[in-house]
């Protein structure tokens, strides 16, 4: 009861923040927030690629949270890992560093650079192009012109939206429909093992993350504190 106590204490605030992401989860509010998790995980495919000696043509959004990522060369088995898994470990990394650290505007400001980049040079279609335009447009005036307090609380709920939707995604499109032609179906016919067992796998991996994330991101308090807006 104590340990209880001590964790609601230190961590209070974000367990409202939590509590308010879900109770807007199937409203229109947090449909921005979900579109920005599936361009990351866009974006974790190109850098995959990228990173594994390839070339990305395009890179696509769509308003119903599809997305893709079209490209040439590359290791297979990395990019097509990369999209749940990546898009995770940036949503990981923007809370821990917004928790623990206080390069909150100069976090905000690289991830603004790097949408509006990756929409400047990847992306062909126009509903793309805007919401990536527009989200690291916004995300570098938030870092320009907003209290650092506020550039916290915005890095926290993009982690925490992260952490949130894609363990929910990868069950939804890998495990629950694994007749889909997602990652996971694309990853069992090119290296074999059914669909299941990439997605079960990913699942246990986006799982296993979280846990480490909530176990050692934390600290003692994750709360919000006066004078940190300076």
């Amino acid at each position: 009861m104590r340990r209880a106590g001590a964790f609601l204490a230190g961590h209070w605030h974000l367990l409202a923040l939590v509590v308010v992401i879900f109770a807007l989860w199937r409203t229109p509010v947090v449909m921005p927030l979900k579109l920005l998790v599936v361009f990351l995980h866009e974006v974790s495919h190109a850098l995959a690629t990228l990173l594994t000696g390839g070339s990305v043509e395009s890179l696509t959004l769509s308003p119903d949270q599809g997305g893709m990522v079209i490209s040439r060369g590359g290791n297979r088995f990395v990019t097509l890992s990369a999209g749940y898994l990546g898009s995770l470990l940036i949503g990981v990394a923007l809370f821990v560093i917004a928790v623990r650290t206080h390069l909150d505007r100069a976090l905000l400001a690289f991830l603004g650079a790097l949408l509006l980049a990756v929409s400047l040079i990847y992306v062909r279609d126009l509903f793309a192009l805007a919401f990536g335009i527009a989200t690291g447009a916004a995300m570098l005036a938030a870092a320009r012109y907003l209290p650092r307090d506020a550039c916290d609380l915005v890095l926290r709920v993009i982690g925490l939206a992260s952490m949130i939707y894609v363990p929910y995604d990868i069950f939804s499109d890998t495990i629950a429909r694994a007749h889909l032609q997602s990652d996971a179906w694309m990853l069992a016919q090119e290296f074999g093992g059914p669909t299941l067992f990439w997605g079960g796998l990913w699942l246990v991996i986006s799982l296993g993350v979280i846990a480490l994330c909530l176990r050692y991101g934390l600290g003692a308090s994750s709360n919000f504190r006066r004078g940190q807006s300076t």
